[in-house]
């Protein structure tokens, strides 16, 4: 079951029926899926994964997602998943822009790598950060991240992978 988090300034939360106009409206931000390397998904295809969610990763656990919140308001989404890229566990954090550059990040990382250490008992933890995603590949660096491999996409857009020792393992 995806526990609740906590960080200093954070609520990691497992999403609720009520959250879905905000995980939508994150994941339709134009910046937030520049960023994250994505097209603009359709509405109804976010909605969907939505309700998939709920409906099918949490009954099932197939693996820990959240909306992080600040001070009772909706600042961004989380998970800690299986990646197809590596035999090991993706950390993905898309916060919304009028939270970037405030440290949010580096704090939201560090509560899914003591996640991952404490309840997980995973080892290391990777990322994928767009090559163009200059202040998202400099917080990587900061926090310890190495840079593994680029993977080039179908329609040529190249990602950094980039892993990490979780902390206490």
């Amino acid at each position: 079951m995806t526990p609740d988090l906590r960080t200093e300034r954070l609520e990691f939360t497992p999403y609720r029926p009520e959250d879905e106009k905000h995980f939508v409206a994150l994941l339709r931000n134009e910046e937030v899926c520049h960023w994250m390397g994505q097209d603009m998904v359709p509405e109804d295809d976010l909605r969907a994964a939505f309700r998939a969610i709920l409906t099918d990763v949490y009954p099932t656990e197939r693996f820990d997602v959240w909306g992080v919140w600040r001070q009772g308001t909706y600042i961004g989404h989380a998970e800690v998943k299986r990646t197809g890229n590596v035999d090991g566990h993706e950390l993905i954090v898309a916060l919304a822009p009028d939270h970037w550059g405030q440290g949010i990040g580096t704090e939201a990382v560090h509560g899914l790598l003591r996640h991952a250490g404490d309840n997980l008992g995973l080892t290391e933890a990777y990322g994928m950060v767009g090559a163009g995603n200059t202040a998202s590949l400099a917080l990587c660096r900061r926090l310890g991240f190495r840079h593994v491999r680029d993977v080039v996409g179908e329609d040529g857009t190249v990602n950094r992978m980039v892993v990490i020792s979780v902390p206490g393992t």
